[in-house]
């Protein structure tokens, strides 16, 4: 199927009829207001697409199956790059002063996580303690060097910054790969195993 939603992508469409019966009120609720939910990394049967609703509260998450053809809409993370909030807090800020530096490192970028979301959907997501989440799509190899600079750019900012690394075979995050560790956690849709290059899978090893 062309234009599959990838991970991190926000999707409009889905009812509270395709919830599980036992799905919390919450959930419905979510859906019944028009919250999107978000492309997650899981295993689907064809014709539906892994996805989380989001609740109020953090630990209001729920895993669910959309039916693709329900997709009425789909924002991507890199979207979301130059959108603009009226909200003050602390992930925001953080995204304002990375946003140059970000534009100019040569990879594809996005933001996730709740900034991401209430950017996409004007839904209040974010408070003063909330991470800045980030992505960065990156089909080739971003040297570890490279990694740590990045991280040591993060760490100034004005809330803790998190991001995953997009690499051909899955995610890995960019705190981990700029670590010493001489192997990293990538995950995908089948599974999640330790590697020692996350842009070659023959290094891939459970």
């Amino acid at each position: 199927m062309v234009n599959m939603p990838l991970a991190h992508d926000l999707l409009w469409g889905m009812t509270p009829a395709q919830l599980p019966v036992d799905a919390p009120q919450w959930a419905v609720e979510s859906l019944r207001v028009g919250q999107p939910v978000v492309v997650r990394r899981a295993m689907s049967a064809d014709g539906f697409v892994a996805v989380g609703v989001r609740g109020v509260l953090r630990e209001q998450r729920l895993a669910a199956f959309m039916a693709v053809d329900s997709i009425a809409c789909r924002v991507s993370p890199e979207a979301l790059c130059h959108v603009d909030s009226d909200r003050d807090v602390p992930a925001l800020r953080a995204l304002e002063r990375l946003r140059p530096m970000l534009d100019d490192c040569g990879w594809v970028w996005g933001v996730s996580g709740s900034a991401g979301f209430e950017l996409a959907s004007g839904f209040a997501a974010m408070h003063e303690g909330s991470d800045l989440d980030l992505i960065l799509r990156t089909p080739h190899l971003l040297a570890r060097n490279q990694a740590r600079e990045l991280v040591a750019l993060f760490d100034q900012a004005a809330c803790r910054v998190d991001m995953q690394l997009q690499t051909p075979f899955g995610a890995v995050a960019l705190r981990e790969w700029a670590g010493p560790s001489a192997r990293v956690l990538l995950k995908n849709a089948h599974q999640a195993c330790l590697v020692a290059d996350p842009w070659n899978v023959q290094e891939q090893a459970a």
